[in-house]
């Protein structure tokens, strides 16, 4: 918890109609942080911020857990890695739950009532491993249509992006084009060349990835584009359900966009305090 904290704990900003704000949106945000790191349902994170209050001598007063929750929804916690040029970015999605019975339950026994889960889209910086951008999206949104918006958020000139085969759309080639970045997705396995070498124009990019597979194979063109740097996004998956959890807590999706801002937040800040190096060792 920085020192400076004690200092903006209430709100200083501009004055509203109605009633006005007593704590700060930082205050609120550090609530909401606490909340997700250790578990915790808005009663006992006030209880615990009552706690640490108190052990750190600080004379504010703890927002009542009424308060975090209506202002939680609010809040516009930043997610973006570190600023730099030619970045090698991976894109990847997964499901959160929200309310619903398990896959085990439906399979032996049916659905008593439907499942109901979220969309969430990680745009992972290669090299660092930090989540440059998030979105959370329902289930019927298509993976290929959040490109152009995580990418939008990514500081700095993105090189080169990776995705798996769900990202072999023609609006997402568009995407790439626009911006000038360099695609590493593999094409489906019955891909069709659109543009033959009798065509004119410039050869697209997917055509040339298709032509190179025919050549060398998918396995040994995986290896000779880094394809396999991919796993980096399934990796931070992995890392934000094994901290957070794969439920979302929150039901209100304006919520629950910003439970998943802030838990990438965290994450971020995890890595950067230090990352785990795995070196290759040869057997003995």
């Amino acid at each position: 918890m920085p020192e400076e904290l004690e200092n903006q704990w209430y709100y200083q900003g501009e004055t509203q109609r109605g009633a006005q704000y007593l704590y700060s949106d930082n205050c609120i945000e550090m609530a909401c942080i606490v909340k997700e790191v250790y578990h915790l349902g808005y009663r006992q994170t006030q209880g615990f911020l009552e706690s640490l209050v108190a052990f750190r001598g600080w004379k504010v007063k703890v927002p009542d857990y009424s308060v975090i929750n209506r202002r939680h929804k609010r809040l516009h916690p930043e997610v973006k890695g570190t600023a730099g040029p030619d970045k090698y970015i991976v894109i990847d999605s997964t499901g959160a739950k929200v309310y619903g019975e398990g896959e085990w339950k439906v399979r032996q026994h049916g659905w008593s009532k439907h499942r109901t889960w979220r969309k969430i889209h990680l745009a992972v910086d290669e090299s660092t491993g930090e989540i440059e951008s998030c979105a959370m999206t329902t289930n019927s949104v298509d993976d290929a249509a959040m490109v152009g918006t995580l990418l939008d958020a990514v500081e700095g000139k993105v090189k080169k992006l990776a995705t798996d085969g769900a990202y072999d759309r023609k609006k997402v080639y568009e995407q790439l084009k626009k911006r000038k970045i360099k695609a590493v997705i593999p094409p489906r396995k019955n891909a069709r060349i659109k543009k033959h070498g009798n065509s004119r124009g410039v050869e697209l990019p997917r055509d040339r990835t298709i032509r190179q597979i025919r050549k060398v194979g998918r396995k040994r063109w995986k290896k000779q584009v880094g394809y396999h740097r991919r796993s980096v996004a399934e990796y931070t998956m992995f890392r934000l359900k094994t901290q957070f959890g794969e439920k979302l807590a929150c039901r209100d999706i304006e919520q629950q966009k910003v439970e998943v801002s802030i838990r990438c937040y965290v994450l971020n800040k995890m890595a950067s305090i230090g990352m785990p190096v795995a070196i290759k060792v040869r057997a003995a």
